[in-house]
């Protein structure tokens, strides 16, 4: 079929024209936090393009946004598996992690986060927050800890049957 329609190279074409606007939709509805929307689109590129960290990021994304922190952290994680550089998948897994309260694994994903970063990237300084405030309360939770079989030594009873 020389010069003619050849119908795999057209439907392949027509899939990434989809993939394409479906994805600045996505990013679109994300920034105007209509998660709910944002999540359909990314869910129609994954359809599409199933091992396309960048979709996997951005349903993670909406996901926070919508509350969802286990299953944003999910795909914040298949995104890392993906593309073990996609960076703003480790911030987003801390904050999905920090919001679910693990305060170490938070900090672990920040920290990746930061490691990999160059200097000059924009969401920097908010990481370095963000670690230094996990720190700062995991250290807090560590003092509780030591403190506590101390007051239990000295309460009256303590240590009888």
């Amino acid at each position: 079929m020389s010069g003619g329609i050849q119908p795999d190279k057209h439907v392949e074409h027509k899939v990434k024209e989809e993939l394409d606007r479906r994805f600045k939709e996505g990013v679109l509805m994300l920034h105007a936090k209509q998660y709910e929307h944002a999540l359909t689109a990314f869910h129609r590129v994954l359809q599409l393009d199933p091992k396309l960290p960048e979709a996997h990021v951005n349903a993670g994304y909406a996901l926070l946004g919508m509350g969802n922190y286990q299953a944003a952290a999910d795909f914040f994680d298949t995104a890392t598996t993906l593309r073990p550089n996609q960076l703003n998948a480790y911030y987003g897994l801390g904050e999905a992690l920090q919001a679910m309260g693990d305060k170490q694994a938070a900090l672990q994903a920040m920290e990746t986060y930061l490691h990999r970063s160059p200097a000059e990237d924009p969401f920097r300084r908010k990481a370095e927050a963000a670690a230094w405030e996990l720190r700062a309360e995991l250290e807090k939770s560590k003092a509780a800890a030591r403190e506590q079989p101390g007051k239990r030594d000295h309460q009256p009873g303590a240590g009888r049957p």
